[in-house]
């Protein structure tokens, strides 16, 4: 994973809840924040732009929602590497699906206890940060296939 994390969040008190509990956990992730979901297509797009490995994606925003920024970020295949994680207060489980089935990597619940949020928070970046690190060489770049 690059070491930039991209959080797209209106609600400010979730903004600096993440930048606390981020700063705490991972102090030298890069965090960039997008405060609706309408900026998140030109910042990608954007010449030269550097591409996060992470985006944490509110689902409820005024205006473009997580759900439409997820589908249009998954229908571009220049960014498949970037795991998006889908960090809300919604527990509705009809989202979740919708979520996953739009090209969600994870659907996490965020806990309104602090000391929760930061776990929780910092054990999604643990997992995938590991996992946006893993490189698959494309077919025939691999010493191990004949």
């Amino acid at each position: 994973m690059t070491d930039l994390i991209l959080v797209v969040e209106d609600s400010a008190e979730d903004v600096e809840a993440i930048e606390r509990a981020i700063g705490r956990s991972h102090p030298g992730l890069r965090r960039e924040f997008l405060r609706s979901g309408a900026e998140v297509w030109p910042r990608l797009t954007a010449p030269g732009a550097a591409l996060p490995g992470l985006m944490l994606l509110d689902l409820n925003m005024p205006g473009e929602g997580g759900l439409a920024v997820l589908r249009q970020v998954r229908a571009d295949p220049a960014f498949d590497r970037i795991r998006i994680v889908v960090f809300t207060s919604s527990e509705d489980q009809a989202e979740a699906d919708a979520c996953y089935a739009a090209g969600a990597d994870s659907y996490i619940y965020k806990p309104m206890n602090f000391a929760l949020f930061q776990t929780v928070l910092s054990q999604t970046l643990d997992y995938w940060g590991n996992v946006a690190r893993i490189v698959v060489p494309p077919p025939g770049d691999s010493a191990a296939q004949t």
